[in-house]
């Protein structure tokens, strides 16, 4: 008999739908990843007990691992499905299922797709970018040092997956905490030359509601980055900066 891989998807077909679980069996191919699986459901939507039934929503787009899209609970873990791959997950037993299921801290669309704008709205609040407009040339950019430029590398190449919110204890509607990812971009954006400018800004929308004092440094972030961002050490620096920053107001009054 051919081998075929079992799957098990949680899906609902809209944000007030029930959950249901739907089970299927794709035939298998050496190499394949989570997004490949879905695929193949795609151009053959039928359960393993022989029903029709529509393609699964999920997001995807660079299949390489950049854009962070396609981040989802794989066998209850978060992470990337575009680099999971099924001979890994299955480790040795092809009849294992292999469990999908969308991010749980995250409003849900449809089946494995989920609403992550709140990253965003962080992102937003902390004012992460440079303020440049483009509307005149501003001549060449300040040099930086090859110190800085390393330790800010690693900080840039954060994909926005929000995996480590997802698996945050204290990322959760008590606390409003932002994240990891978003205190990582303010330490990036705060060690530019050009976005320094809004540095103060950034350091006291951290000092209130949902800002650094709500981390636990629990450190699964760390764990489950898949870009392996040093988010540990940017949220120690950032807390740093922000309690200078306080004391700096308190006495500027």
């Amino acid at each position: 008999m051919p081998r075929t891989i079992k799957v098990e998807i949680k899906r609902q077909s809209n944000p007030d739908a029930p959950v249901v679980i739907e089970k299927f069996e794709v035939p298998y191919r050496p190499n394949m990843n989570i997004t490949s699986l879905l695929g193949e459901i795609a151009c053959n939507p039928i359960t393993a007990d022989g029903k029709t039934t529509a393609p699964i929503a999920y997001d995807s787009n660079c299949l390489e691992e950049i854009c962070g899209s396609c981040a989802m609970l794989i066998n209850g873990k978060a992470r990337m499905a575009c680099s999971a791959l099924v001979d890994k997950l299955q480790d040795g037993n092809p009849d294992e299922p292999i469990t999908l299921a969308p991010l749980s801290k995250f409003p849900v669309v449809r089946d494995l797709a989920v609403d992550r704008s709140v990253l965003f709205q962080n992102l937003k609040s902390v004012k992460a970018w440079v303020p440049i407009d483009g509307t005149y040339d501003l001549g060449a950019a300040p040099r930086q040092f090859p110190q800085i430029q390393e330790e800010r590398y690693p900080l840039s190449n954060c994909i926005s997956c929000t995996i480590c919110m997802e698996v945050c204890p204290q990322f959760n509607d008590s606390t409003n905490f932002v994240g990891a990812a978003t205190i990582a971009q303010v330490k990036l954006f705060n060690m530019d030359p050009a976005g320094s400018v809004l540095k103060e800004e950034r350091l006291r929308a951290l000092a209130g509601d949902g800002g650094v004092q709500e981390c636990g440094f629990a450190q699964n972030c760390v764990e489950a980055c898949p870009k392996q961002l040093p988010l540990t050490e940017a949220i120690s620096d950032v807390t740093r900066e922000v309690i200078v920053q306080q004391v700096k107001d308190f006495f500027t009054r």
